[in-house]
């Protein structure tokens, strides 16, 4: 398996991208949740660690906790933006291996974001595909660097699979 060098900075920028893709969606979450704070508190995190730059336990976490919020909101649309939250957290902890694994992590954030949306407005495509839009719009070259160093994703057969695969091959061109 090869490796792909996955500098600091890369995981800063990829980190401030996948919070700013995952901010627009937490109300989604919160209304559902007024109580329930995790996904913002990863949140929170990622953007901790892009100014401090270091991965703590504590990181972690925060991004396993955002995960089991997504598990016991009941909402779809609302597990979807927790669990963009728990990919936004866990960013700085992608392997330095080149498997589309990995490059799901990378778009993990913003397709979450996107499924989010699309599921809040009736499984609208039309707002799911403008997130994704948004995403690609405001991805920094480093970021699209960092996924053409990972293999490509297919199509597959799901909706997750065809943002994840949208996404992916705008990121690259």
């Amino acid at each position: 398996m090869d490796e792909v060098n996955i500098s600091d900075d890369d995981r800063r920028l990829l980190g401030v991208w996948a919070a700013d893709c995952v901010e627009r969606v937490l109300p989604l979450f919160e209304t559902k949740a007024p109580c329930d704070t995790r996904p913002r508190e990863a949140i929170e995190g990622i953007r901790t660690f892009v100014r401090e730059g270091r991965r703590t336990a504590r990181l972690r976490s925060l991004a396993w906790a955002a995960h089991k919020a997504a598990r016991e909101v009941g909402d779809p649309a609302a597990a979807a933006a927790a669990r963009a939250a728990c990919y936004a957290a866990a960013t700085p902890y992608i392997h330095p291996l080149a498997t589309s694994h990995q490059s799901k992590h990378i778009l993990g954030p913003a397709v979450y974001a996107a499924r989010a949306r699309e599921i809040a407005a009736g499984d609208d495509t039309g707002v799911g595909d403008e997130e994704i839009y948004r995403a690609i719009e405001h991805a920094p070259p480093e970021v699209r660097e960092l996924l053409r160093r990972m293999p490509p994703r297919s199509a597959g057969r799901s909706r997750l699979d065809s943002l994840h695969h949208e996404l992916d091959a705008a990121l690259r061109s």
